[in-house]
């Protein structure tokens, strides 16, 4: 809030000694200045549930929001898999909430959570007929760091009355190679 607009608040004998060199001027700004930070804040608060634009610390509070925290995700450290799910990944979860959401409790949608929490397209579920409320979760090579992850995911996703098992598919030749460090 700006000085003048603090002026106009106070009594008339205060504004009355409003001269632009005093004791109340100097308290106006002070005034002033202690209200920058929660207006820059508020000049932005739309960013604060958009999910490219919060800050990376409100993610996890995000997710929970869009009610996918059950799945077991934290924001990722770095480049290690097992630290947790990157950042744009989260953001990505966050933006596809609805989506994912509409899917859920079916092979589709589990293809679909699964390729936006790991980062890799590829993923099949299979039902098999000669084995009644069992899943099998086929990951794609470029997904095989993430199995942990995907574990939790489809343990976390799958309908509660069925097995399930997470099965690595076999590189073809067609399927990229990833690059060494």
């Amino acid at each position: 809030m700006r000085k003048e607009h603090i002026e106009r608040l106070l009594p008339a004998a205060f504004q009355r000694t409003v001269t632009g060199h005093g004791v109340i001027d100097s308290l106006l700004s002070v005034m002033q200045d202690l209200h920058a930070p929660s207006e820059a804040t508020l000049a932005h608060v739309d960013d604060l549930a958009a999910a490219y634009r919060a800050p990376d610390g409100l993610l996890p509070f995000l997710v929970s929001w869009v009610a996918w925290d059950h799945i077991g995700v934290s924001p990722g450290v770095g480049t290690d898999p097992r630290a947790g799910v990157p950042v744009g990944r989260l953001r990505d979860l966050v933006a596809n909430a609805a989506v994912l959401a509409a899917a859920r409790g079916t092979a589709d949608g589990m293809c679909r959570l699964l390729a936006t929490v790991c980062g890799v397209d590829g993923f099949r579920v299979d039902e098999p007929v000669e084995r009644a409320f069992h899943l099998v979760v086929h990951i794609p090579p470029p997904a095989a760091e993430h199995i942990d992850l995907i574990r939790r995911v489809v343990a976390a996703e799958k309908p509660a009355a069925t097995t399930c098992e997470v099965v690595l598919d076999e590189p073809t030749a067609d399927t990229p190679q990833q690059e060494k460090e």
